[in-house]
């Protein structure tokens, strides 16, 4: 399951604070799906300001120390736009009154179609109001402290993050008042028939921390279990970075397979909460997110790196924990992810400012976890656990770049990382890495070993492993290549006989063909993929085109059967099992694996052209089995196979990576 955090949907500018307050009352019906509300704006030391409110709300009234400021539009469907000249004054006021029509919830939604809707949607099952909607009248481009309080119908409960100071129930409805007294990107507001369950976390310095669960009655069960989850992952960030930045942090379910992460808060959907892993990955994820991200606030203009460094310390840290194979085989995933992309997919990290593909996932989070994997290598875990303690200490509810780490971690380190941060910040692409020759001398008692590598340009600052193999075993060994091509002389006291280039793949970099096992990413994320439809008419030919379109996120290119097949771009087939039988043996291409013959409803597998880019087949016993992957099937792009029973996954793998070996001469 993928998830995504930050406030949702919002791509923040390059946000100030220049003490801004809210002061803010809504009031919700989801059966009505109406919203009004009521905010006061305080604007200290103002400085030109402009305010914004989304077009699908009235404003009733809005004032300011100079009185009225008008509905700021001209024309409905616009948004409302106040811009307010400078005010040579100790402070501002502006008072709005607004009200409109929610979007009705959408519960057929998947997480990808739910993260490209900023639109503000409310009904009995939920209300969801994100940042990105425009729900309430804003500053633009500040950071804001605020107060709000919510007012909901008897059997609803609502939150935003922030600290809960007062609520009350009653038969006549729901009220809440939650605070959030530090700087803050924005706001999103939640609301459903919530069974909230509470527990105390004592954080470091035996500080109390109000854990809360807001789940929908049909999940409320699996409350306590989460609630142990938290605090486990609490204790650990507390050791491992610093202090919890916030009073409480609290769980709330969506009734749409949602994966938000909040400051004080994570909004996930029903049946991702259902899901047993959850707790043991992505809850870490938004939990840490509360450091990076909503503590340390990313720099968009130059960068988001919070998604890199919280996958490094969650995602990755978890595999590190349960086995150096596992870890290694997350890293291989990166790799194997990037090689999927295409000229034009890629951009320097630099340049990232949120998920919104596939393609931005795989630079954001996956290269970026492995820019901090990289440095780990370079500085010692030791140094760079001070780093990151150094790190939070410093820029804690502060804006924070890219090159405002690089400082920190140059001060805790005393080295100059210029030239490691300018590499793999301001480049698109990565280095490929080749061993062009290995030869050895035998001296009176020992080896010479020389080995030339050459790497593509521009030339990267790079330590490359290599592991030399004898008789006796294997040593790894580092080399400093500097140049496109260099050569390195060892002293050996076995006699070698072959070498491998950066086996344990700590390096990102450009995998050669053979290391590249193929897998189903490469057809979601190749804009030049061709689909065919084996299916001429019926409801298998009407599910497989939806198929095709979830899987690549965009209108398919379909050609027919009967056509020549790509050799140079990636080709999905969709079919039922003895079409695609009947159409493998035509194309003269080798029929389904061992790993998955006779094996589930519906199987998926990827084959290797020897010349050409890859192929993906998903095959299925009759349309309903087919139809059973349109939700699953697209979280599955790093595997080479997969086999289905209905919507359960029974077997999956991937094909043997071949390392880049070179026997010495």
């Amino acid at each position: 399951m993928c998830l995504v955090s930050g406030p949702a949907f919002s791509i923040p500018m390059q946000a100030q604070f220049n003490d801004v307050e809210y002061d803010m009352t809504v009031s919700i019906d989801p059966v009505n799906r109406t919203l009004t509300g009521k905010s006061t704006i305080t604007v200290k030391q103002p400085r030109e300001l402009q305010l914004m409110l989304g077009a699908a709300f009235e404003v009733t009234q809005a004032l300011s120390n100079d009185g009225t400021l008008g509905a700021g539009r001209e024309v409905s469907n616009q948004p409302h736009v106040w811009n307010i000249p400078v005010a040579f004054r100790q402070q501002v006021q502006f008072v709005i009154h607004w009200q409109g029509s929610l979007a009705p919830l959408d519960t057929s939604l998947d997480h990808q179609q739910t993260l490209g809707r900023p639109v503000a949607v409310s009904g009995e099952a939920g209300t969801f109001l994100p940042d990105g909607s425009d729900w309430y009248p804003r500053v633009v481009g500040h950071l804001v402290r605020y107060k709000i309080n919510i007012e909901l119908p008897a059997g609803q409960k609502g939150l935003v993050a922030g600290r809960l100071v007062e609520e009350n129930e009653s038969q006549q409805g729901y009220q809440a008042l939650f605070e959030f007294p530090n700087p803050a990107e924005g706001i999103d507001l939640m609301a459903g028939p919530y069974v909230v369950e509470t527990q105390i976390y004592e954080g470091v310095k035996n500080r109390p921390i109000q854990l809360r669960t807001y789940f929908h009655p049909q999940i409320s069960d699996l409350s306590r279990d989460y609630l142990v989850s938290v605090k486990r992952y609490l204790d650990k960030y507390e050791s491992w970075i610093g202090e919890y930045p916030y009073t409480e942090f609290s769980i709330v379910s969506s009734p749409t397979p949602t994966g938000f992460g909040m400051p004080t808060l994570t909004y996930l959907g029903i049946d991702v909460l259902r899901l047993p892993f959850i707790r043991d990955t992505s809850l870490g994820h938004e939990i840490l997110h509360n450091w990076w991200g909503n503590g340390v606030y990313p720099d968009y203009r130059r960068g988001n790196w919070s998604e890199g460094l919280t996958t490094f310390m969650a995602d990755y840290a978890y595999k590190e924990q349960e086995s150096s194979e596992a870890a290694r085989e997350m890293r291989l995933g990166w790799l194997r992810d990037f090689s999927a992309l295409q000229p034009g997919q890629d951009a320097p990290l630099t340049s990232f400012t949120s998920r919104t593909h596939g393609a931005s996932k795989i630079v954001g989070y996956n290269k970026a976890a492995m820019f901090f994997f990289m440095l780990r290598d370079q500085l010692g875990d030791a140094v760079f656990q001070r780093a990151v303690q150094g790190l939070w200490n410093t820029r804690r509810f502060k804006i924070t770049s890219w090159q405002d780490i690089q400082k920190v971690f140059e001060i805790i380190s005393g080295l100059h990382l210029d030239a490691f941060f300018t590499q793999w910040l301001d480049r698109s692409g990565a280095p490929s890495i080749v061993i062009n020759e290995a030869k050895s001398i035998a001296a009176a008692s020992d080896y010479q070993l020389v080995i030339t590598l050459e790497q593509s340009e521009p030339i990267y600052q790079l330590r490359v492993p290599v592991a030399i193999e004898s008789e006796q075993g294997v040593q790894i060994h580092s080399l400093d290549l500097r140049q496109v091509q260099q050569s390195f002389t060892l002293t050996l006291s076995e006699k070698p006989l072959s070498i491998l280039l950066d086996p344990d793949l700590r390096l990102f970099r450009q995998l050669e063909p053979g290391e590249v096992p193929p897998i189903l990413r490469e057809v979601m994320v190749n804009s030049a993929t061709q689909t065919v439809i084996l299916s001429h008419q019926g409801e298998a030919r009407k599910v497989a085109e939806t198929l095709a379109n979830k899987l690549q996120d965009r209108i398919p290119q379909i050609i027919s059967p009967a056509q020549q097949i790509s050799t140079t771009a990636p080709v999905l087939i969709i079919g039922l099992q003895s079409e695609v039988d009947t159409w493998l043996g035509n194309q003269q291409l080798p029929p389904r694996p061992d790993e998955i013959k006779g094996k589930g409803a519906a199987q998926v597998w990827t084959i290797n052209r020897p010349q050409g880019a890859s192929l993906a087949i998903v095959s299925a016993q009759n349309a309903a089995a087919l139809e059973a992957l349109l939700r699953p099937l697209p979280h599955y792009g790093r595997q080479s196979y997969i086999v289905f029973e209905d919507h359960q996954v029974i077997e999956k793998g991937i094909w043997p990576i071949k390392m880049q070996k070179v026997m010495v001469k």
